[in-house]
């Protein structure tokens, strides 16, 4: 079964355990990462600190606090991955909605599942390439994204969320496609040099 087949709650347990790997396993905290300006531990930053405040904003949800990413990203960030599993895990999240105005209304685990997991699932490319570990990820998961993203590109482009579309070769994969859709450089490497395009931050 591939992550496009899970349900909100498995979906983001399988893609936040992937993250947790590369978290634990990251030796050196301030190399540079695929995004402009960031480094590996600024990847972790990013993830702890936006969704907390768009959860309470939008459904009075608060997560359990933790360690700052400054200090210990690697608790940071287990701290944040387990209670968003337990929030997920709670049959009540289901009877539950979040509310922005740039979505709507949504029910919450829906809305956890459409904005979070998959900045959990494309920031591990980042943290990955960025420290050296193993990048890959789940080909039929990026397919979907992707194929839920490109109609929406032009909003997507305005919002300012986004670089700008990065070419990749006709044949490639799943992967580099959605690498270059949300303003990757899918062939970045630390060592080049290279300027990254953008974040994908969801709101």
């Amino acid at each position: 079964m591939t992550l496009a087949d899970l349900n909100p709650a498995e979906r983001h347990r399988r893609v936040a355990a992937t993250f947790t790997e590369r978290v634990r396993a990251v030796e050196a905290w301030d190399v540079p990462a695929p995004v402009a300006g960031w480094t590996a531990r600024d990847v972790v930053r990013h993830l702890v600190e936006w969704f907390p405040p768009f959860l309470a904003a939008g459904a009075g949800v608060g997560l359990p606090g933790g360690p700052s990413v400054d200090d210990e990203p690697v608790a940071a960030w287990r701290t944040q991955c387990n209670g968003v599993q337990a929030l997920l895990d709670d049959p009540g999240t289901a009877r539950r909605s979040l509310t922005n105005p740039h979505i709507g209304e949504l029910p919450l685990d829906r809305a956890v599942d459409q904005f979070y997991t998959p900045d959990v699932f494309m920031h591990t490319w980042d943290l990955a390439r960025a420290t050296g570990q193993d990048d890959r990820l789940d080909p039929d998961f990026c397919a979907a994204l992707l194929a839920g993203m490109e109609p929406a590109e032009e909003m997507i482009r305005s919002s300012g969320q986004y670089g700008p579309r990065v070419a990749v070769p006709d044949d490639a994969d799943a992967r580099l496609r959605l690498l270059g859709f949300i303003g990757r450089d899918p062939f970045w490497t630390p060592h080049r040099g290279a300027e990254p395009q953008g974040d994908n931050h969801p709101l």
